[in-house]
């Protein structure tokens, strides 16, 4: 049932994509530079996502605002494996008695990971396995890639090393539109890689693809999303087009734009509709899987309560009173200080915690509910009790309250799990920021963008 009926808003459907919270905006420099093995001494290990990130593209589209450098110099990449294999083994030791410790999943991201060479991605993985304790070949790993590094000799390194979901990132199969939002890449090169994939029999294919680019229409849209189905690809993110600052695309979008926001709420549910018709089932906003895909994801694994390692420069970790990482940046003057900075750290650096935030109760209940309720299924309201011994509709009142009278809220009968609307998950991108506490807030405007 509805909780409530439909009341018009005047926000914007699109003020950030949360997908970890808090944003690392929110992060501050830690004086006391904790230990990590005091930080994972009483956590639950049994359970854990590992993350290792590869800041290096071989170009830079103009939307990304991700953690990642263009090109990286002679020796740069094998300077960086080395200072990844000295954080891995540092950051295993960190966590104590192999009896407890047990990864449930796994992935590669960035940046592009496939920038590195087939010799580098299994170096990598041996870097996971053999200092990290990782059993890749034993669960889901997930690794992230592009159309022209999607070669045959790398895609073989990583089936052969375990690996069940590989995602491309396209955005859309119109030349003219990838060009306009900066990523230069021809249709033929990216059907190319499409079928050296799908010759690799990998489990499951991702397709990311984008909406909101100038010039883009209701035609094209649906062009592009023809052109993917035609892989029948097992995943398909479909994400809004956001101009960021310090973006290329950034410099050339400025303030709100009603219209535009219009046009990326009509292509969403243009895509929505497309996809559910052809078989795919909505997991959130952003994901779509097709209803025959082979299982993906780890059964014992929640984000909402279970621990993260992130190994690299631009990863984070997640432990129940603290989330870290090292210094986050866009610009790519500041990017490369950091790689730069990362690549000649001691081993000892890595034994310490030095930028992150502590996580509050009032924190913890904000993210539980938060990436409960962003994904299709919802928050379970038993488990939201048990973790914390309290309702959600107490802790979060007024903003559960706000949704409702939105109708972007329902919940189940019998009460036992709320769940956003259709409305509701097209309103992700400006529900997700409404949970955001006082402090999260004030921390993000008060980061110096570099």
């Amino acid at each position: 049932m509805t909780l409530a009926s439909p009341q018009p808003t005047a926000l914007t459907p699109y003020q950030s994509y949360v997908y970890a919270y808090p944003h690392k905006t929110s992060y501050r420099r830690l004086p006391d530079r904790p230990l990590l093995s005091t930080l994972w001494a009483r956590e639950p290990k049994d359970a854990l996502s590992l993350y290792l990130h590869i800041p290096f593209c071989e170009v830079r589209c103009g939307f990304c605002n991700l953690f990642t450098r263009i090109g990286a110099p002679d020796g740069l990449t094998t300077a960086y494996l080395d200072a990844l294999q000295r954080q891995a083994t540092t950051v295993r030791a960190a966590l104590g008695d192999a009896a407890d410790l047990r990864f449930a999943t796994a992935a590669f991201g960035g940046g592009t990971p496939t920038f590195l060479t087939a010799t580098e991605l299994e170096r990598l993985c041996d870097i996971a396995e053999h200092h990290m304790g990782a059993d890749l070949r034993a669960i889901p790993l997930s690794v992230e890639a592009s159309p022209a590094t999607a070669t045959t000799d790398r895609l073989e390194v990583l089936v052969e090393r375990g690996t069940t979901r590989l995602s491309l990132g396209i955005q859309s199969f119109v030349d003219t539109e990838a060009r306009a939002a900066v990523r230069p890449q021809r249709r033929a090169d990216v059907e190319a890689a499409l079928a050296r994939i799908r010759d690799t029999a990998l489990p499951v294919l991702n397709i990311d693809l984008i909406y909101g680019i100038d010039g883009q229409t209701d035609a094209t849209w649906l062009h592009s999303l023809d052109a993917a189905l035609a892989w029948r690809p097992e995943e398909l993110y479909l994400y809004p087009l956001y101009v960021r600052p310090l973006t290329g695309l950034g410099r050339h979008r400025r303030g709100p734009d009603p219209a535009w926001d219009e046009q990326r709420l009509r292509l969403y549910r243009l895509g929505r509709d497309h996809l559910l018709a052809h078989g795919y089932v909505q997991h959130s906003m952003r994901m779509f899987r097709r209803a025959d895909a082979p299982p993906q994801g780890a059964d014992d694994y929640a984000c909402q309560t279970d621990g993260m390692i992130g190994l690299g420069c631009g990863a984070r970790s997640y432990t129940a009173e603290l989330h870290y990482s090292f210094d986050y940046a866009v610009g790519m003057h500041e990017i490369r200080a950091i790689v730069d900075d990362y690549v000649t750290r001691p081993a000892a650096d890595f034994a310490h915690a030095e930028h992150g935030r502590r996580m509050t109760a009032d924190e913890a209940r904000r993210r539980h509910l938060l990436q409960s309720l962003l994904q299709a299924e919802g928050l379970a309201m038993g488990d939201y009790r048990t973790r914390f011994g309290s309702d959600p509709f107490d802790d979060f009142s007024t903003e559960l309250g706000r949704f409702a009278e939105r109708g972007w809220l329902e919940r189940e009968s019998g009460a036992q799990r709320l769940r956003l609307t259709a409305e509701g998950l097209a309103h992700s991108d400006a529900i997700g920021p409404e949970l955001f506490s006082p402090a999260v807030r004030a921390a993000m405007a008060a980061y110096e963008r570099k």
